[in-house]
């Protein structure tokens, strides 16, 4: 029998061949009396050809319909001339039918079997099957099979071991809701599925393994957006005897041989850092896009002084006042076009977006144009335009409140500034490492400092003596990678010493006794030999979603849920049987009537 021939693998090389191939009737075209057929598999489209001078294969191809699963004998033959496809990798070839057998026929599917497909998000996964039929989705999982292929083999090369962790363990504090699965031998009791597999990282470390890597399945009970999904995977790696310097080394070589078989895209020797320190001051955000300018600039000092309570309360209070200068921007940007940006910002609780138009610099207050001038003497207008470098021509925006909702309004602001305008060009990579994050962040709700990343991130060994006294102020060995002003993945150097841990979870207000019950099986091995180590994972999802520009990472997941975490293709979450809740020991609840 002949072999299998993909139908996206016929060239004019493969002329006179015979050929078997197999597939899905795509179209079916009747031009004079010649029947043609595109069939089509994953790796593409092949148009195949019934003359009448076979009557009985001719009859057979005429009847196919769309979609119809079939298997072709043929012997390729070139297109005349006028008929050659440039856009097909098949184009110059047809395959010449010698026999056809109908393997199965196909319903009229509930939408087209095309990218351009016009139908819901929710219809297509309904039908998830037939989503993944098309073209485009095709190919989604096969840049997912190449670039996980490629991350295994560049870890292989490095001395990793691929190594499974367990998916049922205990629940352990992570920052999200763990999904909880009931155990039927332990009534009462409940495993959880992962949210990552860093504590067990961390054992396989203190086990001597030195470097462990997985294509890590993922599990968190979180509100979802479009690139979150309740289950998600990991490029997941642990390493022995390292610094953090040695750890991101291995990570750019990992990136780039993603990326290098996902975008046959060459990605610059060594990626520049910056600390979180730096990120927040210039970007307002701890995954700056570094591809263009308007950085923020810090004018909190020169309104300290001012009348204009708007400025001057945070100035004096611990808050910030920030200018983002757009060059040209009075041009560019009409006062429609401001009063978006107005809304927009109101998103991240910015109670309003304060702007100067600079039309004179020279003329102070009179070249300047906006409400707020008049509330600002000529000294310090133009300390600011001086502060700011600003020409003739420019837009000033302004940030006046906390630290926190300036950092996040001035930051987003930039970040649509910089697509509105066409700043940056779209098809450049741009990687960028976050580095020296602090150490705990404070919890506002129950007045106490919390771990900024988790418990185990290791702080800078100068830092130490301000563990009990000013915790706040410690930096932390973590780093993210941030790729085009998104986070892709991240890590740190861990905790490997008992007594530096003991003094962090202490200073988290986490009792022995509850870190005993919560990860005591961690801060047990830490007493017997656990060498310095880290790691980090990349959120594949995601970067698989970033490189083929989809904007959900469901483009990239063969089976996603919804934003609400269901399947309706499946139909899951689902209610399970009164035998299944008495056979794990549980009682359902009443269902409770909401009435109006």
């Amino acid at each position: 029998m002949l072999a299998r021939t993909y139908c996206g693998d016929f060239r004019k090389t493969d002329l006179k061949k015979k050929v078997r191939l197999n597939g899905w009737v795509e179209t079916n075209r009747d031009h004079g009396g010649v029947i043609f057929l595109d069939v089509r598999d994953r790796s593409g489209v092949v148009q195949v050809v019934a003359h009448p001078d076979t009557p009985e294969m001719h009859v057979l191809a005429h009847s196919m319909r769309q979609q119809n699963v079939i298997e072709v004998v043929g012997e390729v033959i070139p297109r005349y001339a006028d008929a050659i496809n440039p856009k097909l990798a098949t184009g110059e070839i047809e395959v010449k039918i010698i026999s056809m057998t109908l393997l199965n026929r196909a319903d009229t599917p509930p939408f087209a079997i095309e990218d351009d497909c016009n139908t819901g998000e929710q219809h297509r996964l309904e039908y998830r099957y037939l989503d993944l039929r098309r073209p485009c989705m095709q190919k989604n999982l096969m840049l997912r099979h190449k670039v996980t292929h490629a991350a295994r083999n560049y870890l292989d090369s490095q001395s990793f071991l691929d190594v499974e962790t367990p998916i049922l363990n205990k629940s352990t504090p992570e920052g999200a809701r763990d999904y909880l699965v009931p155990s039927r031998i332990y009534p009462g009791s409940f495993y959880a599925l992962p949210q990552s597999p860093q504590l067990f990282k961390q054992l396989l470390m203190v086990a001597g393994v030195d470097r462990y890597y997985q294509i890590a399945r993922c599990f968190r009970d979180e509100d979802l957006r479009a690139d979150r999904q309740p289950e998600f995977t990991q490029v997941d790696l642990e390493m022995s005897f390292v610094t953090q310097d040695d750890v991101m080394a291995v990570a750019e070589g990992l990136i780039r041989s993603m990326f290098e078989a996902g975008m046959n895209t060459p990605i610059e020797e060594a990626f520049p850092h910056i600390t979180y320190a730096e990120a927040m001051d210039r970007y307002g955000l701890d995954r700056p896009d570094v591809r263009f300018g308007l950085e923020h600039i810090d004018v909190t000092d020169l309104m300290k002084e001012v009348d204009f309570k708007v400025f001057s309360d945070p100035a004096n209070n611990g808050g910030l006042v920030k200018v983002i200068r757009v060059p040209n921007g009075s041009s560019q940007l009409s006062r429609k076009k401001i009063d978006n940006y107005t809304k927009f910002v109101s998103i991240y609780g910015a109670r309003g977006l304060a702007y100067i138009k600079v039309n004179d610099k020279d003329d102070i207050p009179g070249g300047l144009q906006s409400p707020i001038v008049k509330n600002l003497s000529e000294d310090v207008l133009k300390a600011l335009l001086e502060r700011c470098e600003a020409e003739n021509g420019d837009l000033l925006f302004f940030g006046a409140d906390t630290k926190e909702v300036v950092n996040n309004a001035l930051g987003y602001l930039r970040v649509e500034l910089g697509k509105d305008l066409e700043l940056f060009d779209v098809k450049s990579n741009q990687f960028v490492w976050v580095v020296d994050f602090p150490m705990f962040e404070w919890d506002a709700e129950n007045k106490r400092p919390q771990a900024l990343h988790h418990p185990f991130t290791a702080p800078y060994p100068e830092d130490l003596d301000k563990l009990e006294t000013a915790p706040l102020e410690m930096r932390s060995q973590a780093y993210d990678l941030v790729w085009n002003g998104t986070e892709i993945g991240g890590g740190s150097i861990r905790i490997h010493d008992t007594e530096v841990q003991a003094r962090v979870l202490k200073a988290l207000n986490i009792s022995d006794e509850e870190a005993n019950d919560k990860f005591g099986f961690l801060l047990n091995a830490l007493k017997y030999g656990a060498p310095p180590h880290g790691g980090l994972a990349f959120g594949l999802d995601r970067v698989l979603s970033l490189m083929v520009g989809a904007e959900s990472i469901r483009d990239v997941i063969a089976f996603p849920k919804t934003q609400r975490a269901a399947d309706p293709m499946s139909d899951s979450p689902s209610e399970v049987g009164d035998a299944q809740w008495k056979e794990l020991g549980l009682r359902k609840r009443p269902t409770i009537k909401v009435t109006e």
